[in-house]
């Protein structure tokens, strides 16, 4: 049972008893479960590699992802992986020693991208593209080395909604953070298994679980981004109508091509009187599994 400590994963220690962290565990055990069924990431005999940043997110994916394995929910291993930037100031001792500790097999990788960045990106421009695009292509050079099928990241519902605003607002296209990618090379997956956990429910669950919190140094030092606005926005719509988040959320698994514009996605050139129901058909938008 939950509450036998015999049974709990060094990573669930000295867990709250109290039945409000109960709830928040399986409600966020309930989310992961839900999207890596609906959009098929489970590969018997597969190998995943958890990327670990020292952020509240990373830190709930990989217990969320022990406690699947526990209950004998995920049939694959998991490696978790932490990418020390070369920042100054990185507590590099931080996650080894957590890792230790908790027996959770582990790989620490160091490249000093951080002075790539601050090297490339001019004065006042965001790090976050350039950071994310090389942090990305180390990660999959070291899943390919561990012999790992999936590279699997942290972003839970407010990540994905706050990137489809910004592609909406800025980048002129309705498109997010899919739970389920294939690289371009087509030998690695990528799969976001929080994609339906909302950001409050992983940060209660890191700070109830006292895990040793590494704030960012790069994108997340910089005021003024992108990101940042949105999220007001989206914070704001939310106070204003409580459970907003969830219903745009639940608009994005809700797509119907023959309302939008794009005549990639429906053939409206083609479409015809008494057709409509067919054409809809034909155009439907293909599943995740």
């Amino acid at each position: 049972m939950l509450d036998e400590t015999d049974d709990i994963h060094p990573l669930f220690a000295r867990a709250p008893k109290t039945t409000e962290f109960k709830k928040l565990r399986k409600r966020l055990v309930q989310n992961a479960r839900e999207a890596i069924e609906t959009y098929g990431m489970i590969e018997h005999g597969g190998k995943w590699l958890v990327c670990l940043s020292g952020g509240k997110d990373s830190y709930t994916l990989l217990a969320i992802l022990y406690e699947l394995k526990w209950r004998g929910l995920l049939p694959v291993e998991l490696l978790a992986c932490n990418l020390d930037q070369g920042q100054p100031g990185f507590p590099a001792t931080i996650l080894p020693e957590f890792l230790e500790a908790r027996g959770v097999p582990h790989r620490i990788e160091f490249q000093n991208t951080y002075g790539i960045i601050k090297q490339k990106v001019p004065a006042g421009r965001t790090y976050c593209a350039l950071c994310s695009r090389l942090r990305r292509g180390i990660l999959y050079r070291i899943a390919r080395e561990e012999g790992c099928t999936a590279v699997v990241l942290g972003h839970h519902r407010d990540d994905i909604l706050e990137t489809f605003f910004m592609n909406l607002f800025h980048g002129g296209r309705l498109a997010t953070m899919p739970p389920k990618l294939l690289n371009e090379e087509g030998d690695l997956f990528l799969y976001r298994p929080l994609a339906h956990a909302a950001e409050i429910d992983c940060e209660r669950f890191a700070k109830a679980l006292d895990y040793p919190i590494i704030p960012c140094d790069l994108c997340g030092s910089q005021d003024g981004l992108q990101r940042q606005q949105v999220k007001k926005i989206i914070d704001a719509w939310e106070k204003s109508s409580p459970g907003r988040r969830q219903v745009m959320f639940k608009a994005l698994m809700n797509a119907r091509p023959s309302h939008l514009l794009d005549p990639d996605l429906f053939d409206f050139l083609g479409l015809a009187r008494g057709s409509l129901k067919s054409a809809e058909k034909e155009q439907e938008m293909p599943r995740l599994r």
